[in-house]
């Protein structure tokens, strides 16, 4: 027997999670100079980071040498004044995504399942088969989630519900109404519910759903946020979660020490205080995506409109994506494949800047035989 053969077999049936390309990576394999790649794969923010978050960092510096705050006391504090919520209901995860894996810690195991929808992140199905727990997939609506058929499936043994709003990769956003509904129906069952809004800094703010008001309403909702998208500090690592006191301590007992480092820390709180920065940030998006709306439309182009800072658009209708994706390596442009959320139709573009974005439709165009 193998030394892997020890390992249980729904952690060796797992299939890693694929992140974007990176830039230097298709520099290798393609000969191509790093300077001349646009990277749209990932979703970050073409802007860079704060300016704030950078001088924050940079006083960070001579401490580096010491543990941070385990307790992110001053990120925290500074999170708990912008939400309106206790110190208590927070739980700082290394990016959001550590943040979805303590709950799937602490709440799911081998017996337990956890409800989720076709074409939603990728992370929840990872999270609940590395917790030994059944994932139960919902059929979508529109590439978005279908709520009742959520509800429907929901069984006797599941502990999590998983719901993005808006949806990554698909950009996809719920009726808050319906929501609510599904909140509501879901509050007497013995599970915990996780709305992951990653992408809500992005949206209209009167299309926003008054989640931390429901926080109050539904003991059993987790809310999740991130600095990686809006706030540009996906390098840094850094989310948070937001929840009733009694969820948030046991949260905390599974979290590693120190989970989130101490130039994060800092420069996530420094960024709280940057509401320049952050408009500019949603302006540039709302632009970059009519830029896109448009592009498709002179493309002859379906799109999925989105909420997020990224849309997946039909490159290969009744076919393949993956060789237009090649493609555009080739010219060097790095999108996101999405045929593992079962759409291999579709490519998912990052908002970029205006040249970014122009380059993407312009290799589209050529690739596609429309220029």
């Amino acid at each position: 027997m193998s030394t892997a053969q020890l390992s249980p077999h729904y952690i060796r049936a797992i299939a890693p999670y694929q992140p974007g390309k990176p830039i230097a990576e298709l520099a290798r394999e393609m000969g191509l100079n790093e300077a001349d790649i646009v990277k749209l794969a990932s979703n970050e923010n073409p802007l860079g980071l704060s300016p704030m978050a950078k001088a924050a960092m940079e006083t960070a510096l001579g401490d580096l040498a010491l543990y941070p705050d385990g307790n992110g006391y001053v990120l925290k504090s500074a999170l708990a004044a912008k939400l309106g919520v206790d110190l208590e209901q927070l739980v700082l995860g290394n990016g959001s995504n550590d943040v979805l894996d303590l709950v799937a810690r602490a709440f799911l195991a081998p017996g337990t399942s956890a409800v989720y929808s076709r074409h939603a992140f990728a992370v929840y199905p990872l999270a609940t088969q590395a917790a030994g727990a059944i994932g139960i997939e919902a059929p979508a609506r529109d590439f978005g989630h279908d709520l009742e058929a959520m509800l429907a499936r929901v069984q006797p043994h599941t502990r999590v519900v998983w719901i993005a709003n808006p949806n990554n990769p698909t950009g996809t956003l719920l009726d808050n109404a319906e929501l609510e509904r599904a909140l509501e129906a879901l509050a007497v069952r013995s599970l915990v519910v996780v709305l992951d809004e990653a992408y809500v800094e992005y949206m209209d703010p009167r299309q926003r759903a008054p989640a931390l008001d429901w926080l109050k309403r539904f003991p059993n909702l987790i809310l999740t946020r991130t600095f990686s998208k809006a706030y540009g500090l996906a390098g840094l690592r850094v989310g948070y979660g937001v929840c009733r006191t009694e969820v948030a301590d046991l949260l905390n007992r599974v979290r590693q020490p120190f989970n989130v480092n101490s130039l994060a820390l800092a420069a996530a709180a420094a960024a709280l205080d940057d509401g320049d920065f952050l408009a500019r940030s949603k302006a540039l998006n709302d632009a970059g995506m009519a830029q896109y709306e448009a592009g498709f439309r002179r493309l002859g182009l379906d799109w999925i409109p989105s909420a997020g800072n990224f849309v997946a658009v039909r490159v290969a209708p009744g076919g393949d994506a993956t060789p237009v994706f090649q493609a555009l390596l080739r010219q060097g442009v790095i999108v996101r494949p999405v045929g593992n959320y079962g759409m291999a139709e579709y490519l998912r573009v990052s908002i970029g800047l205006p040249e970014q974005n122009e380059r993407c439709l312009a290799a589209l165009a050529a690739i596609l035989g429309k220029a």
